[in-house]
């Protein structure tokens, strides 16, 4: 098998050269929202599937060992990182907490975009902002504002809209009585053109 954790290989990575393929393996862990296979870590990396297949294994049993908080685990035929079993209550007491705590000006921001666009997908809610909202979307999710609306039938990506508590947070009795601001938000079909024409 090859070793992908040499000193050679971490070497070439900190000299600002290509990553490893260990270290592009994590990259793509850290960032996906749901198990993602072999196969297309393999094709997204443009690397054999063995050798992808090779490098979870090794990263779960390193992640396995003990005093760690997260692991790396294959569920469903993908992996994905996982918070560690023993580190349960913690994270709880975390999430618990982290509902009484304000929204960020970019949380405020995100969540007006959903508000309004809903049901809207991440990347759109991207675009309109200019900016990555996937962390903060998964704050949003995780406080209970945002929520899983399905997937487009277009691009397969997956919605989002505003829940119940979301009405409730803003004493409101449906999406109705949000103010006429709509009009003033970029429409997201303009910003897909837009980035088209400067591909």
């Amino acid at each position: 098998m090859t070793d992908h954790t040499g000193a050679g290989a971490e070497s070439a990575s900190a000299h600002g050269d290509e990553p490893t393929l260990r270290a592009s393996v994590e990259a793509i862990l850290l960032v996906v929202d749901e198990p993602i296979d072999v196969v297309t870590l393999a094709q997204v990396l443009e690397e054999p599937r063995d050798d992808v297949a090779a490098v979870l294994r090794e990263l779960a049993e390193e992640y396995g060992a003990p005093g760690r908080g997260f692991e790396l685990r294959e569920v469903g035929g993908g992996w994905r990182f996982y918070t560690h079993a023993a580190c349960a209550p913690v994270v709880e007491r975390f999430v618990l907490d982290g509902q009484h705590a304000k929204l960020s000006q970019a949380a405020l921001e995100t969540l007006a975009v959903v508000a309004y666009r809903q049901p809207v997908s991440r990347a759109r809610v991207s675009a309109i902002r200019a900016v990555n909202c996937d962390g903060v979307m998964r704050t949003l999710t995780a406080r209970g504002l945002v929520v899983d609306a399905g997937v487009d039938p277009e691009t397969g990506a997956t919605l989002y809209r505003t829940t119940p508590y979301f009405l409730e947070r803003l004493g409101m009795a449906s999406l109705d009585e949000l103010p006429p601001l709509a009009p003033y938000l970029p429409d997201p079909d303009a910003i897909e053109d837009r980035d088209t024409e400067h591909a």
